[in-house]
């Protein structure tokens, strides 16, 4: 009789939990047991455990094991826990020595050849088993670079089963196995950044993307295809700031659970961009997928740019799932076992046609839509949603010879945005939110207020009714941006003026 024990990481979301795994050799009639509220995916871990073990020339087959994962009754799931409970048995049986691996975390998918296959979500499980106090932690060989970036943490990577054993001081004479790779990143050798002098014309859109990066404002294009909706929504990421180290993490983790994280280019610390196609899912949008419910497009955008292209196309309850992440910046994602949060604090950039042709625009006689099919195109896009976008911008079709300056790069543009930011951080030291956009009504007409006398005009646009009290204030945070892109301390009738131009496009609904 003998007792194995190790230690693998459970992911719920994006928060690791400790799980102890032990093994219990018994004398009796072979058995491998599994125990412990576990899924599927783990009770088939007794089948790659033994064929692993045989593929390094150790049998199992002929032992009675019962391995046990605790805390018993928190559920598991996934195939990371087929290293853990393989090293854990081999200690019971006594191939490696007793107490060996007792402090050592184990993470990987084994093949049935005894290779170690990597796992997705490796940043937050190295991560969680760091802050749990255990620094050692053996990975699959692909995934030791992603466990690397883990301050603290000592990454052993392992081709194969054998490998683990020689680690820990066992014996094994198979030869070392040929490590499985990570798949090649199809994005690698592409431009990392697209550049803002790339647009032609478009100088009250390009206004109003430097506006929307400075303040952290949600963003809606308007304009027939081909008119530059969605270069410019490209290119915002570039005018926003690097991600500091600890969102950095965060987001990197997100990334890492997706499955899409290129570790060999470190920590994302540029702001992501994520642009689902118009027919996306509920599912894929907001995250899930059978069993373990995985992150969306919403928690893959976080600290980023979520962009919606033809969004008036997209599904009605994919629209209508944005608006909680939108205010709470997270977003819930409940299934049978229980809920999962991901973290989901993007800034929304939509584009839309101004109709189903795409054609009316200006004095155009190409669009064959009727006004109750035009009115009723961009109404898909709900009064709550647009109630949470500050800018609204039409984007006219460029004509030849319109742009006679050579249009500014993005360097300098993020350049103005770094130094607005900067200005909004000292303002709200102290306070939860940093960003403009995040500002509320009372703060904005009490300890934020603008010069006296600068909101006259548009106080008669709110007696008129030309503007809803909620548009009030939407318009009071971009003014605040505006100012602060142009160093002033507050601002003035000149500002607020320039915030009512970008909620007065033609073409899209007024509110």
């Amino acid at each position: 009789m003998g007792i194995g024990r190790t230690r693998s990481v459970n992911l719920i979301g994006l928060h690791g939990e400790l799980i102890e795994v032990e093994a219990h050799l018994f004398s009796g009639l072979p058995q491998f047991q599994l125990v412990g509220t576990v899924d599927a995916s783990i009770r088939e871990a007794r089948s790659r455990v033994l064929a692993a073990a045989a593929g390094i020339g150790i049998d199992l087959n002929q032992r009675k094991l019962t391995v046990n994962l605790t805390p018993a009754g928190l559920p598991k799931r996934g195939p990371s826990f087929d290293l853990a409970i393989a090293v854990s048995a081999l200690a019971a049986v006594g191939v490696i020595r007793e107490g060996q691996a007792d402090d050592v975390v184990h993470v990987g998918e084994l093949g049935l050849d005894g290779r170690l296959r990597p796992v997705p979500g490796v940043l937050p499980i190295v991560h969680a088993a760091v802050r749990g106090g255990f620094e050692r932690v053996v990975v699959p060989h692909a995934n030791a670079e992603e466990a690397a970036l883990v301050a603290g943490a000592v990454v052993i990577g392992a081709a194969d089963l054998g490998d683990v054993v020689r680690f820990h001081g066992g014996y094994c004479d198979h030869p070392p196995a040929e490590p499985v790779e990570l798949p090649a990143d199809p994005n690698r050798g592409r431009p990392s950044e697209l550049d803002m002098a790339d647009v032609i014309g478009q100088e009250f859109a390009r206004r109003a993307l430097e506006v929307a990066a400075a303040g952290g404002h949600h963003l809606l294009l308007v304009g027939p295809p081909g008119a530059g909706k969605s270069m410019l929504a490209a290119r915002l990421p570039g005018l926003l700031p690097p991600l500091e180290d600890e969102v950095a993490v965060e987001v990197s983790a997100v990334h890492s659970l997706a499955g899409v994280l290129d570790a060999r280019r470190g920590l994302l610390r540029r702001p992501p961009f994520v642009a689902p196609h118009h027919s996306a899912s509920v599912a894929s949008i907001v995250g899930g997928g059978p069993g373990v419910a995985l992150p969306g497009a919403m928690s893959r955008a976080h600290r980023g740019v979520l962009f919606l292209d033809e969004a008036p196309e997209f599904n009605r309850g994919v629209l209508e799932a944005l608006r909680q992440p939108l205010e709470d910046g997270q977003v819930c994602v409940a299934r049978a076992f229980g809920s999962v949060t991901y973290p989901a604090r993007f800034q929304l950039v939509l584009a839309a046609n101004p109709c189903p042709c795409g054609q009316f625009y200006g004095r155009s006689t190409l669009c064959s839509c009727s006004p109750a099919l035009r009115r009723g195109y961009l109404q898909k896009l709900s009064g709550p949603i647009l109630d949470r976008v500050d800018i609204r911008v039409d984007v006219p079709p460029v004509r030849l010879g319109q742009d006679s300056a050579p249009p500014e790069s993005s360097r300098r543009i993020r350049q103005r945005v770094l130094q607005a930011r900067q200005a909004q951080r000292e303002r709200c030291q102290g306070e939860a939110f940093r960003l403009n956009a995040d500002l509320t009504g009372p703060q904005l007409r009490s300890r934020w207020n603008p010069a006296p006398g600068a909101t006259q005009e548009l106080d008669k646009l709110l007696d008129r009714g030309l503007i809803s009290l909620r548009g009030y204030d939407r318009v009071l945070r971009v003014a605040w941006t505006i100012a602060d892109l142009t160093g002033a301390d507050r601002p003035d009738a000149d500002h607020i003026d320039a915030a009512v131009k970008f909620r007065e496009p033609s073409l899209a609904v007024a509110a």
